[in-house]
């Protein structure tokens, strides 16, 4: 078992830092700027987001099965870091640039350069989160790292809310367009240097090499026999919908329900302020009680916390306010936990099939991440256009009333159905140290006959 250091922790968060400029960038603003400042109708923006996902089938598990056999003096998963990083923040910047193009052509562009986005996302973020589970063993300490993690992820989450709208002002002068372009620019800077100090400052110590003796087919078919990844992909996935279509709709829920189009930037941070403070508990939470039934219960607590909020007047500020932070709060208190889940669904399958795909365990689950980022954007973008929607326009009272309950209750059964599936989540940490104790055995085994 290895403990880590607070540097090595910070380190390695300070690599979600920068991954988290673009998520939470992608998934409180680009809807609103595509709908908003682009100007492409929300129906075409949500079919797009979900049209992506098509490309994410296939280079999910590719860049996956390409990391595994990935041999450096670096280690397998870290030199992506430095490899990608330019190209990631060239693409962010390319996905909010408005070029002067007919309708059409607008829609081309999104396209193919949101498309390009979620590529470059996949190509750093898969080799970055699978990172995590090379850096120690110890079920424990991953814990402890995914809440170092996310925290810093959050830290990024925060920059977002805080700075985007007034940097948009500050750059654009009047022009939105430019001032996203410029700000996103400034952002995607920061992040090369994030993503730079997350490869000086870890380490990779768990071996990772019964993959390269495997083909491609054995490694897909110890993947789906692993039962614990099936439970994780699939609650990952709705918690995304969830969490996606709640956080997409936080500006229109202002906007236009609330109508308080200044607190915009006031009431997405005061959510990212719940984002950290959760993670900061989530360690605390999963020793007292155990991963498994904490995540349930965080689940269940941020349903009712959502629907309840359905109930909070347009007049109600400070109740919509509290409603949200409390919200973020518990929603994602339960984040370290799954991603430390991923970690020990890694062992587990080392464990029942012989072979450690690391790197295609860590793909295949973000890729369901992604397919419930898409669905809850495209559900976003879907609801809007079937209510009635109508960009910076006053809107009518169905139209408000549907955005509250799009809002509101379906990120709660979105969290309820992940609470049911997690109920088939059996790796507490006392199996998972059993099995851990097995694989030690095992090697140790074939050491000795060698």
């Amino acid at each position: 078992m290895q403990t880590l250091s607070i540097k090595e922790k910070i380190a390695y968060g300070l690599g979600d830092t920068a991954s988290n400029i673009v998520f939470q960038t992608v998934m409180l603003f680009l809807s609103f700027f595509y709908t908003d400042i682009f100007g492409i109708s929300p129906a075409v923006v949500g079919t797009m987001f979900l049209a992506v996902r098509i490309l994410d089938a296939v280079t999910d598990p590719m860049m996956g099965a390409l990391t595994d056999r990935t041999n450096t003096r670096h280690g397998k998963f870290r030199p992506y870091l430095i490899w990608l990083c330019i190209p990631f923040a060239a693409i962010s910047v390319l996905a909010f640039t408005t070029p002067d193009l007919t309708p059409q052509g607008k829609i081309i562009y999104a396209f193919v350069t949101y498309s390009l986005l979620m590529i470059a996302y996949t190509a750093i973020n898969i080799p970055y989160s699978a990172l995590g589970a090379v850096l120690t063993s110890d079920p424990t300490e991953r814990v402890s790292l995914q809440s170092y993690r996310f925290v810093c992820a959050m830290l990024g989450g925060l920059l977002v809310t805080s700075l985007t709208i007034p940097l948009v002002d500050w750059f654009g002068a009047g022009d939105k367009a430019k001032g996203y372009q410029l700000t996103i620019g400034a952002l995607s800077i920061l992040g090369i240097v994030l993503f730079v100090l997350c490869f000086a400052g870890t380490k990779e110590r768990v071996t990772v090499s019964a993959s390269k003796n495997s083909t491609l087919k054995q490694d897909f078919k110890a993947l789906f026999k692993n039962d614990q990844w099936r439970v994780l992909c699939g609650a990952a996935m709705f918690l995304l919908i969830g969490m996606v279509l709640r956080s997409t709709l936080a500006i229109y829920y202002v906007k236009y329900y609330l109508l308080r189009e200044e607190l915009i930037t006031a009431f997405v941070t005061l959510g990212m302020v719940g984002n950290i403070l959760g993670c900061i508990c989530s360690p605390y939470i999963a020793k007292k009680i155990g991963k498994v039934k904490a995540y349930i219960g965080l689940q269940v607590v941020a349903a009712i916390i959502s629907i309840v909020s359905y109930f909070i007047g347009s007049e109600q500020i400070a109740l919509a306010f509290a409603a949200y932070f409390f919200w973020s709060f518990f929603i994602q208190m339960a984040t370290p936990l799954l991603w430390a889940k991923m970690a020990d669904t890694v062992d587990y399958g080392e464990w029942k099939s012989g072979l450690r795909i690391t790197g295609i365990v860590y793909s295949s689950v973000v890729f369901f991440i992604k397919l419930g980022l898409a669905i809850g954007g495209a559900l976003a973008g879907w609801l809007l256009a079937f209510y009635g929607y109508e960009a910076d326009a006053v809107q009518t009272e169905s139209v408000k009333q549907g955005i509250v309950f799009s809002f509101a209750v379906y990120p709660g059964i979105a969290s309820l159905i992940v609470a049911f599936i997690m109920r088939y989540y059996r790796l507490t940490e006392s199996k998972v140290v059993d099995l851990q104790n097995d694989l030690n055995k095992t090697t140790q085994m074939q050491t000795a006959q060698t």
